[in-house]
């Protein structure tokens, strides 16, 4: 089941984590590019966005602002609402905020009403459970194809 330890990487290799697993998912998108540590300028100034997702779907061009927080205690909410100042500033479509711990009742709540999407990235191990009394099994073949898993808090 998930543990409640964070994951053991550093904050350089945690962002090149999420990028992966977004990269991963995005290979489908048409024009899917990503970049990591990327200086993306506004009317207030200049930001360093840890990963920028861009893609085409609809006729239309999207960007995605990730902010990825390596902490040892759960996001707050004030580390949403400073992702949220940003998408606006640089007129960004979307903002997902990775953690290394959890978030806070608070941080879930302003995510909720805003449409940021909140991700616990974990130890792969923990995207596979079962519903049985007996002993558990040994983990599948197919949960060691990834090594880090996305706990999805609110989309």
């Amino acid at each position: 089941m998930f543990s409640d330890q964070p994951i053991s990487l550093s904050p350089r290799d945690f962002e090149l984590a999420v990028k992966g697993i977004l990269d991963a998912t995005g290979e489908s998108l048409i024009s899917y590019t990503s970049a990591h540590q990327e200086m993306v300028g506004g009317p207030d100034g200049d930001y360093v966005i840890d990963v920028v997702a861009r893609f085409s779907a609809l006729n239309a061009e999207f960007v995605v602002l990730v902010e990825c927080k390596h902490h040892k205690r759960n996001v707050e909410r004030q580390d949403v609402q400073v992702l949220f100042s940003k998408l606006q500033s640089l007129g960004a479509h979307k903002g997902m905020l990775f953690s290394t711990a959890g978030f806070q009742a608070g941080a879930i709540e302003f995510a909720k009403s805003h449409g940021i999407a909140l991700v616990q990235l974990a130890d792969a191990n923990t995207s596979w459970f079962v519903r049985s009394e007996a002993p558990l099994p040994t983990r599948p073949d197919w949960a060691g194809t990834y090594k880090y898993a996305g706990w999805w808090h609110h989309d």
